[in-house]
């Protein structure tokens, strides 16, 4: 709903944010809002004409589309029939199964009064999601207008009866699914499930106080990093030959499942991806929000690497990702090292970085115990007095394809303060 969403100052404000370098279109579902009201087909194969109708109207080679909830098996439908103009895809707590949608109990409780007085149906399931606030009062007041409750009843009823599970497996399009930590609108384990069965979808979870996935900072961050990376890939498409930022010294992180193999023969293949797929969007993720730059480029087995300017909030992100690959049940190997590095293109156009501090980094990882974090001398060095933590001194050590040794640290723990 259009207008309630411009009632809620962060969504207002971040709808602008995400406009200042796109276009970005939104549209009222039919019955609700700004669109026509004398609607009485709710079906799948309509709702979906409807954003047919809406792209072509755009007259643009390709678009984005964004989903939530209900919203998902419209925008999974279309992606699916129309590979050549979708982009990219963002599922935000979207499901492929209307019946996944979570209904909290009271919301289940107050669903006698729709029959009884709808305006204060609507009223107290805004207030109750946006609190008892200016701002809820707004979006309320804007709610009850928006839709009446014939309306509202028979889309919620075809809403819960649309499946498209099935669809999942021909999704072609890089894919985005976005859940909320707390499983306010769907449960994780529906969204690995999605996750799972699109082919190189990834999961990102998020914290935030809205469910509205735009009317928060964190979904709009995930959301602008996943554009952003799909701007990059067209550039680099377009003009292969350009090479991606400067090369120079950078600190780099190598991160991998310890015992890939293993973990696989016990946990089977498929949930062992599974695993591995939302470790994988947690780990950049951290990586993120420690000033680090995931390489999107291919990297070896099942390994992640990355980027940064301080050799400080590179160690701050390795702990980060050690913690998330405990907590996972997949340890990792973590290496750091600092060095020069050649950024370029790889052919799929995704920017990636090599040269000897890479290939070190990753050596040093090899070396390292499951869920340890192993740093070289350099970047130590870098980082001996502001990095907070203690360094545990393993001699120098013999790398595989390096000519000299390389003096290893261990990160052993955080040094208190005070």
């Amino acid at each position: 709903m259009i207008e309630g969403y411009w009632q809620v100052p962060e969504a207002h404000a971040n709808l602008e944010r995400l406009a200042e370098r796109r276009r970005v279109v939104q549209f009222d579902g039919r019955g609700i809002g700004l669109s026509a009201r004398d609607v009485t087909d709710f079906s799948l194969e309509a709702r979906v004409c409807d954003l047919a109708a809406v792209i072509e109207g755009l007259d643009v080679p390709a678009v984005d589309l964004f989903s939530q909830a209900h919203g998902g098996p419209v925008a999974i439908s279309y992606a699916v029939k129309n590979p050549q103009t979708v982009g990219r895809l963002l599922l935000g707590d979207a499901v492929a199964n209307g019946r996944d949608v979570i209904y909290p109990p009271r919301a289940r409780a107050l669903r006698p009064l729709i029959d009884v007085d709808w305006e204060l149906w609507v009223q107290t399931q805004v207030l109750v999601m946006f609190g008892w606030t200016e701002i809820g009062r707004r979006v309320a007041e804007a709610s009850v207008s928006s839709m009446t409750s014939e309306v509202f009843v028979a889309s919620q009823r075809a809403a819960r009866r649309e499946d498209v599970s099935d669809l999942l497996p021909d999704l072609s399009c890089p894919t985005l699914v976005m859940q909320l930590r707390d499983e306010r609108v769907v449960s994780l384990e529906t969204s690995r499930r999605v996750a799972a069965t699109i082919p190189n979808a990834r999961l990102a979870l998020y914290d935030q106080q809205h469910q509205w996935v735009l009317a928060g900072e964190a979904g709009v961050r995930i959301i602008e990093d996943f554009l952003d990376e799909g701007a990059a890939i067209a550039a680099a498409a377009a003009h292969p030959e350009h090479v991606e930022g400067p090369s120079g010294t950078a600190v780099i992180l190598f991160a991998d499942i310890a015992d890939s193999t293993g973990l696989t023969e016990r946990l089977g293949d498929a949930a062992f991806r599974q695993k591995a797929r939302d470790l994988d969007g947690a780990l950049r993720a951290a990586i993120r929000d420690n000033g680090g730059t995931p390489i999107e480029g291919p990297t070896l087995g099942d390994g992640v690497l990355a980027s940064f300017t301080s050799a400080r909030e590179a160690i701050e992100a390795a702990l980060a990702c050690a913690a998330e690959g405990n907590h996972a049940g997949l340890p990792l190997h973590l290496g750091l090292h600092a060095g020069d590095v050649m950024r370029e293109k790889d052919a799929d156009g995704r920017a990636n970085v090599y040269g000897g501090a890479v290939n070190i980094a990753s050596r040093i990882a090899g070396l390292s115990a499951a869920g340890e974090v192993l740093v070289s001398e350099t970047v130590r060095s870098l980082a001996r007095t502001s990095a907070g933590v203690r360094f545990e001194d393993r001699g120098e050590q013999a790398l595989k394809g390096v000519g000299e040794k390389v003096r290893v640290w261990g990160v052993s723990q955080r040094m208190e303060s005070g």
